[in-house]
């Protein structure tokens, strides 16, 4: 066999060394080849109007106006689309928990009225499906001695007599003053309030034994009777010594009314008492935990509202709810453990002069107004007024309040 030529006498190295060379050749050849069209055209364009300068660089390249408008008009588009589903799954939500809170409730009240019509007692109340939707209950929480109070609430904030029936129609508003019976029915003091509510029309009496210690029990059966009377978004409980200004307390609940279950007041989360003998002394204080500890966020009970599905779920579980030493700590825990949103809204537990007048001058109007040292307006029958004129939304409010 004849020898091989001298350029393979080396082997593989010396191939890769001349395809080394070529590259390096074919390099230093476009190098020139553009660095003379540079000094000849100027940068060299694409088809976008970009340089290679700005396309190899790793800065980002500007974005014709056409397509920026674009991007915008998409992204407006699907944020107005999330929010459009967003509100409708909301009132899905709400329509589900309604109806299941309506055949609940019509289960108990079918029990209700079975139980009763066995004992000859009257049948339930008017059917659900027969009520009127209304926008809230306000139920004013009395006594048999706080006559003096229930006028100075209709001499200033609370609509009477046609305006109470105007408020009702035109705005689905029904406001009462709420009270039991005595402990001798048919005695003085219940005839007395049946010769008031001749008078006025505007009492919610309900099957219970007046009493300061049962004001749990109260206000539970309150909300069971509203809820069965009444279809409402919300009910709303007020103390008899509070000044209220009735179309602020619309619009905050017209911001929720879509919402399925809420508990709208000021939420506080005092300490539980365990001595015995002070004010507001919790005698189940040990289910707390340890001396000392402090109650869970709950709505203060001079002003608070629930969503109509707490109040349905109120009714139908009357019977099992733990009532505790004081209403607003009872009230808050029946909701531990539900799914409810609680809202927290200072302007329901305003001070009285100078304090719910500086915040209505700062334009901060007060939904309610109370001194937190009287639990309610100090000397409220004397002062009402006062706190009316310097505090209140004006007298024609509540009639051009769109809720």
């Amino acid at each position: 066999m004849g020898t091989r030529p001298p350029l393979y006498k080396s082997g593989k190295g010396v191939s890769s060394r001349w395809v080394f060379l070529l590259c390096i050749a074919s390099f230093c050849l476009g190098v020139l080849v553009v660095n003379r069209l540079w000094s000849v055209h100027g940068p060299i364009k694409t088809s976008q109007g970009f340089s290679p300068k700005q396309l190899n660089s790793g800065d980002s390249l500007p974005v014709p106006k056409c397509q920026q408008k674009e991007a915008s008009f998409q992204e407006r588009d699907i944020l107005s689309r999330v929010s459009k589903t967003h509100d409708v799954i909301m009132e899905l939500d709400k329509t589900i928990s309604s109806l299941e809170m309506q055949l609940a409730s019509a289960r108990a009240t079918q029990a209700d009225n079975a139980e009763r019509y066995v004992e000859g007692g009257k049948l339930g109340s008017e059917p659900l499906n027969n009520r009127r939707k209304i926008f809230f209950v306000m139920g004013i929480i009395t006594a048999f001695s706080s006559r003096k109070r229930r006028d100075s609430i209709r001499e200033t904030w609370m609509p009477k007599g046609e305006n109470l029936k105007k408020l009702e129609k035109e705005k689905g508003i029904i406001m009462r003053f709420v009270i039991g019976h005595s402990a001798t029915p048919g005695g003085v003091l219940d005839r007395a309030i049946d010769a008031e509510e001749t008078q006025h029309k505007d009492f919610l009496r309900l099957n219970h034994i007046e009493g300061y210690h049962e004001l749990s029990t109260k206000t539970q059966i309150y909300f069971s009777t509203a809820a069965a009377k009444w279809d409402a978004d919300f009910y709303v409980k007020v103390d008899d010594d509070v000044h209220v200004n009735l179309g602020i307390v619309g619009s905050i609940l017209a911001r929720h009314r879509s919402k399925p279950r809420v508990y709208v007041g000021c939420m506080k989360s005092g300490p539980v008492l365990a001595q015995k003998g002070v004010k507001y002394h919790e005698p189940e204080y040990w289910k707390f935990g340890e001396e000392g500890n402090k109650y869970f966020r709950h709505a203060t009970g001079q002003i608070y509202a629930i969503s109509k599905d707490l109040a349905t779920y109120i009714s139908i579980n009357r019977n099992i709810l733990h009532r505790y030493a004081n209403e607003d700590v009872s009230l808050g825990s029946w909701f531990i453990g539900l799914d409810v949103e609680h809202i927290d809204d200072r302007s329901l537990c305003c001070g009285t002069p100078p304090d719910c007048e500086w915040k209505s001058q700062a334009g901060n109007l007060c939904a309610a107004s109370f001194d937190w040292s009287c639990s309610g307006v100090c000397k409220s029958v004397e002062r009402m007024e006062e706190v009316h004129q310097r505090c209140g939304e004006g007298d024609g409010a509540i009639w051009h309040t769109s809720f």
